[in-house]
């Protein structure tokens, strides 16, 4: 071992989200050392119950590269989460004592962007239970959309559920054409438009996205309401990408659980300036790390 290595930093990145967290661990050269996962952590949960969530990630990685008590005051972090911007809520995180080198936060979005294009200027769409259009360019922050379900969030699986709802009931009255979507969208509320009512008053975003999947089955299988469901969500899509173009990001990725599926709908000319990410999340996270390492 030499002198060099035994002062060198590692470098943590954290991505928490609604669904769950990621931490990897890496050495200066860029060598994966440890990984680890956890359940939620976004800030919606409240700052205790998201920073415990990182904090089983980290332990869990930290426990896998083998780095001792010694070391861990070498390791600089990175944290990507979800919901940061909330009041308050980087104050109170910042607030948290830990044992690191520095420790750094950003949104889970910003996050994505940065891994997406390797830390230089770029944009994301994220299409998944919500939509947003985010990106960095020349030290300006781009937003586009996001502002979450109803209100927002145009193109998701959020909303793809939301309109096939809407139509099923409109196909129930008469007021539309019958189609085997708006058929089995219907048989969920046992063919009651009360039933839906009744679902209306407490489904979340995420109840609405989990329909998402079988409007995209019916499209596939020609549903012309279901066609035009998609169609309209690609639509927005289309525009928040073209948007970012418009405001000068250089190069715009599409990513989420939607992007795949959704990516056929697109217009041709969005299709072929889309480019695919260079790395995840977790990646953006450590670039943030590295670049702590940079300013002190």
């Amino acid at each position: 071992m030499t002198a060099v290595s035994e002062n060198a930093p590692y470098f943590l990145g954290i991505d928490g989200g609604g669904t769950g967290c990621r931490a990897r661990i890496e050495d200066a050269e860029g060598m994966i050392l440890g990984q680890g996962l956890s359940g939620p952590a976004t800030t919606r949960l409240g700052i205790a119950e998201a920073w415990a969530s990182i904090s089983r990630a980290f332990d869990a990685a930290i426990e896998e590269a083998g780095l001792s008590a010694d070391d861990i005051g070498r390791i600089h972090v990175g944290v990507g989460l979800a919901g940061i911007g909330r009041k308050g809520a980087l104050d109170a995180l910042k607030a948290i004592e830990h044992p690191f080198a520095s420790i750094e936060f950003i949104s889970d979005g910003e996050g994505a962007c940065l891994g997406a294009h390797s830390g230089r200027d770029g944009a994301i769409v994220i299409a998944g239970t919500g939509s947003i259009g985010l990106g960095l360019v020349e030290g300006r922050q781009l937003r586009v959309g996001g502002y979450g379900f109803p209100i927002s969030d145009e193109g998701s699986g959020a909303y793809l559920g939301l309109k096939a709802v809407q139509l099923a009931l409109r196909a129930h009255d008469g007021r539309e054409q019958k189609t085997a979507l708006l058929a089995e969208i219907m048989q969920r509320f046992q063919n009651d438009p009360m039933e839906a009512v009744a679902w209306m008053d407490r489904a979340s975003a995420t109840d609405y996205a989990a329909l998402a999947p079988m409007v995209l089955r019916h499209a596939d299988q020609g549903d012309a309401a279901a066609r035009r469901i998609v169609q309209s969500a690609a639509a927005h899509i289309d525009t928040l990408v073209r948007t970012l173009f418009e405001k000068g990001a250089p190069r715009v990725c599409l990513l989420g659980g939607l992007a795949s599926p959704l990516e056929p709908w697109l217009s041709p000319d969005v299709r072929r300036r889309l480019k695919p990410i260079d790395g995840d999340a977790v990646s953006g996270a450590i670039i943030l790390a590295r670049r702590a390492v940079c300013q002190h």
